[in-house]
This record gives structure tokens, sequence and C-alpha cells, in this order.
């Protein structure tokens, strides 16, 4: 079965070294918190806020090895007053596991974008 997980990090600067770290982080993250393995993902859309333009999530993925995951960047529709350079990612992966039990990854200032997905602090 084929399952999506969302996840989406900031940065501070639209600089290249920025947003490949904050990408490379992000997808890191999201792979340890759901098990995920390579080898099981099936495509990635990456998008970026319209104030991100200086390099592409994909280039950074494909450093970390994703030579053969089929992968799509493009810039978010401009909704005034929406949260500002912002990289987004969607998954899709073979997994058996339940919608409930896929862990949903929203760090730095994106945590706002969906709040009932952020772990609540002790």
């Amino acid at each position: 079965m084929i399952r999506g997980v969302r996840g989406a990090i900031t940065v501070k600067k639209n600089e290249v070294k920025e947003i490949k770290q904050a990408t490379q982080y992000l997808i890191s993250d999201m792979l340890r918190k759901n098990d995920i393995q390579v080898d099981d993902i099936a495509s990635a859309f990456f998008s970026l806020s319209p104030d991100l333009d200086a390099a592409f999530p994909a280039m950074a993925v494909r450093e970390m090895g994703w030579e053969f995951v089929p992968m799509l960047c493009f810039h978010e529709i401009s909704v005034p007053g929406s949260l500002e350079r912002c990289i987004r990612v969607l998954l899709h992966w073979e997994t058996q596991k339940h919608p409930k039990e896929i862990i949903h990854v929203y760090l730095k200032e994106a945590a706002q974008l969906r709040p009932d997905f952020v772990p609540r602090e002790c």
C-alpha cells in the first residue's frame, strides 16, 4: 500500500546552503521517525514558498543517495499572509502502517502549519 507523509521546515535565508541543510535535516527526521527505507519511497514532491529560489530541495536529497526516487520541485501559490521561507515535502512510500501511525514532521516556524502534528513539550 502507498501512503503519504508530510513535512515542512523554514529557513532563515534564501541561500543554497540553508535550503540544502534544512531539506536534508527534514528528510532525515521524517525517515527516522517513520522507519522509512529509501527503496520503499515511490516519489517525493517538494514545494517552496515563493521567496525561495536559490536551490532545488531535490538536489539536496539526491546528495543523500536518492538516485532512483522520482522527485518534483515547485512553488506554493502566493497566498497573502502565508508562511515565508518554507520548504514543504510530501513523500509517497510503500508501507503497511495505518494512517494514524504515520508521523508527519513540522519543524521550526513550520510547526504553526499543523500544530496538531507537533508533539507537545512536557
